[in-house]
């Protein structure tokens, strides 16, 4: 059975490159724009990583994934930031709400695949 992935990015674009990765890998994809839309997205759906942006309108990607992990469906689901943010600080703050890899943007469909990979097997 194939896994389920949320790309969550308020760039359309974006979202189609990291889809057609990932759709080539063998994988389902989700697509949201927003962290809100991230979130409805998962309602009662299993998704086994979750792939989003940092900077986003009405809701941003760290504040997203903080309501993601208060739900015991997603609690251990893996997320990925795909996202032109690279301070430290950020990147701290990531890790401490559960965060597992951090890519930074421009980036190669290649490396995302890795690391998804590694994330959900």
């Amino acid at each position: 059975m194939s896994k389920t992935i949320l790309i969550v990015d308020d760039s359309a674009s974006l979202r189609q490159v990291v889809a057609i990765a990932l759709k080539g890998a063998g994988y389902e994809v989700i697509e949201a724009g927003d962290g809100q839309q991230g979130l409805d997205a998962l309602k009662g759906q299993k998704v086994h990583l979750i792939v989003s942006d940092v900077n986003m309108p009405n809701m941003d990607g760290l504040s997203m994934v903080t309501e993601i992990k208060k739900d015991p469906n997603y609690k251990f689901t893996p997320v990925i930031m795909l996202t032109t943010e690279s301070q430290e600080e950020t990147k701290k703050k990531g890790k401490e709400i559960g965060v597992k890899a951090w890519m930074v943007k421009p980036f190669k469909p290649e490396q995302m695949l890795d690391a998804v990979s590694k994330l959900v097997g």
